[in-house]
């Protein structure tokens, strides 16, 4: 049974460490994934490298050719609308369905974010930084969200975001005051103890007004 086991623990191991270094941008797309120097990096044979290729490939991460190899996907920018449109509709719900069991503790860690983020905008602006903290902010308050499949599912479009764009605000940097705004709007709602549709539709419409901004960027 040990035995057995083995290969799939080095398969997940080896699927994470790439995962993260397709993610992170550290291989950017295009970047030829060797199987044998990832086996010898990583200290195991190739089938474990094997198994994990075929996950990322599932995920649409890699892409596989045959004679050529496995290398990091390329991606179509043009999708990241459509992915800020799915986000804002399961990020809405799920930060509506956490609303009632966000603790104090939790909204003042959301609060202090925002209130970074506000510091960035009236000083030197850094949109990396930027970024980094606007997916701290939301994830603050959807962390509590009892529904764990709808948090996976926000989490995967958060990453389909990062693959695609990993900075956000960089295309708008205008809309980094408005969003500084509209989460201290959010966080208002949900002190107050505010409905759940009101906190829904706020989510959901700070999502979409990005998207909006974006697609109008690109078409000016």
């Amino acid at each position: 049974m040990t035995k057995e086991a083995q290969p799939l623990a080095k398969s997940e191991m080896v699927y994470r460490e790439l995962r993260e270094k397709i993610i992170s941008g550290r291989y950017g797309t295009g970047y030829r994934l060797v199987l044998g120097q990832i086996a010898r990096d990583a200290g195991v044979s190739p089938v474990p490298v094997r198994e994990a290729i075929r996950r990322l490939e599932a995920e649409k991460l890699v892409t596989f050719t045959p004679n050529v190899g496995a290398e990091v996907a390329s991606v179509d920018v043009g999708r990241y609308a459509e992915v800020l449109e799915a986000l804002a509709y399961l990020e809405g719900a799920a930060t509506a369905l956490a609303a009632s069991h966000l603790t104090v503790d939790q909204l003042a860690v959301a609060e202090a974010i925002n209130e970074e983020m506000r510091r960035l905008v009236e000083g030197q602006f850094d949109a990396e930084q930027f970024t980094k903290l606007n997916r701290r902010f939301h994830e603050a308050l959807w962390v509590a969200c009892p529904n764990k499949y709808l948090i996976e599912m926000v989490e995967h479009e958060w990453e389909r975001i990062q693959l695609i764009r990993r900075n956000d605000f960089a295309f708008a940097p205008n809309n980094a005051p408005v969003s500084v705004r509209e989460h201290a709007h959010l966080l208002r709602l949900i002190r107050s103890n505010d409905s759940l549709t009101e906190i829904e539709h706020a989510a959901r419409n700070h999502k979409l007004r990005t998207r909006r901004v974006f697609v109008d960027t690109r078409s000016s």
